[in-house]
């Protein structure tokens, strides 16, 4: 009953209204809001981004939604990670939806939490759950992580700091989407090199 009460308060209005309240506390709100999406999976992505892109302006909404976001999903990665071997956990590993998860980071952690990491909307809390029962290591999982939400929040910035210039200008949004697929391309050069760095190190 309480999530709901906070569901139904979550709208675009009354997330400008508080935004721009305790404005004065500087990047502790758009920061906080965004951090506890980690924690509270209902509160909407796409609509705290844009909210902080709207009130701060494209470049400081950005940094401030990233910033929440990733040191959300680290927290919670490093607390399941160290908690890992409790019964519960374990038996929540068990389901069908976090096990088929906990495979694909077994094969690829990278990929996994960097592809899922672009989606705005989507199972965060069993991402980082899946690649903290399953080991990942700290590196790669900040890594992936990091440029994925860099990507996927700079994206929804820029919708959410003027949704009409798409209107007014659709290219816009194609080069939006050119730069995920740069974006992409690059990260995915990144973990080549620093797998192939691992490999000789393994053989030397």
């Amino acid at each position: 009953m309480y999530a709901l009460d906070i569901m139904s308060w979550v709208t675009e209005e009354n997330l400008r209204d508080w935004l721009e309240r305790y404005r004065s506390l500087g990047p502790f709100p758009g920061i906080g809001l965004t951090f506890l999406k980690s924690f509270v999976p209902p509160l909407p992505t796409i609509v705290i981004v844009g909210m902080n892109a709207a009130v701060y302006g494209l470049w400081l909404g950005f940094l401030y939604s990233w910033l929440g976001l990733v040191a959300g999903c680290l927290t919670a990665f490093l607390i399941i990670r160290r908690i890992a071997s409790h019964h519960r956990l374990r038996k929540w590993a068990e389901r069908p939806k976090v096990a088929r998860g906990m495979e694909w980071v077994r094969r690829s952690g990278f990929s996994y939490v960097f592809l899922l990491s672009l989606f705005p909307v989507g199972p965060f809390v069993v991402i980082n759950l899946a690649a903290g029962l399953a080991g990942m290591r700290l590196r790669p999982y900040l890594l992936a992580l990091a440029s994925g939400k860099a990507i996927m929040v700079l994206a929804v910035s820029y919708i959410g700091n003027d949704a009409g210039r798409f209107l007014r200008n659709p290219l816009e949004l194609l080069a939006v989407v050119l730069l995920v697929l740069l974006s992409l391309w690059g990260v995915r050069s990144v973990e080549g090199y620093l797998s192939r760095i691992k490999s000789i190190k393994e053989r030397g």
